[in-house]
């Protein structure tokens, strides 16, 4: 499966450049998070990749979410962890294309961009280094069941979330800091009073925490 995506240069050329790959929410597609891309530390690579489902009449998802008939929401894992194995080998494809240090990556999701980028980086802890989660949380169910005999030592995460978000409870994201320090990682966890969405201050976080 080809991901569409949209490139910032870096502005200061190493030998091998760090990347950073920007993940958008349910609904929408490659324009939204690039919109942020020039604000971003400028030795990075900044690729935004458009999801590979298409819904309808526009935007797109990284999986389907339904509906029951008690309006129950629920996740097509399936579909998040073919996925998730897209992610990574998109990785791999741009490692190979651009000179981008591959020891280097860092994911940036928002909301259902952000459960895979939980989902990739502790599945294939070899190919990426940081998170960053933006009002997402941590679904188990799309992780590779042996993550944890794999080297995840390395992974650093950025968590945030609005306290007030009506899409994605506070409560789902706050389990993914101690899950996470249960396995031994550096966490940074973070709550803004936002709803579904980045405030200002959020990212001027994130970005802060990747400069350091």
């Amino acid at each position: 499966m080809q991901l569409h995506y949209l490139v910032r240069e870096p502005k200061v050329i190493l030998d091998k450049n760090p990347v950073l790959i920007l993940l958008h929410g349910y609904g929408s597609n490659e324009e939204d998070l690039f919109s942020f891309a020039n604000e971003l530390p400028e030795e990075y690579y900044v690729i935004s990749v458009r999801a590979p489902y298409d819904l309808q009449p526009y935007g797109h998802a990284w999986y389907a979410i339904y509906f029951d008939a008690d309006e129950n929401k629920f996740s097509d894992d399936e579909q998040a962890k073919t996925s998730r194995d897209t992610i990574a080998n998109f990785i791999d494809s741009i490692c190979e294309k651009y000179p981008i240090d591959s020891t280097n990556v860092t994911l940036i999701g928002f909301s259902q961009g952000a459960i895979l980028s939980y989902a990739t980086a502790l599945s294939y802890p070899e190919k990426v280094n940081r998170v960053v989660a933006l009002s997402g949380y941590l679904n188990e169910k799309v992780i590779k069941e042996d993550f944890q005999t794999k080297d995840i030592n390395s992974l650093k995460f950025f968590i945030s979330h609005g306290s007030v978000d009506q899409v994605i409870p506070v409560d789902w994201a706050r389990k993914a800091k101690p899950f996470l320090e249960n396995l031994g990682l550096e966490v940074a966890y973070k709550e803004y009073p936002v709803g579904h969405g980045v405030a200002p201050q959020n990212f001027f976080d994130f970005k802060n925490w990747l400069e350091k």
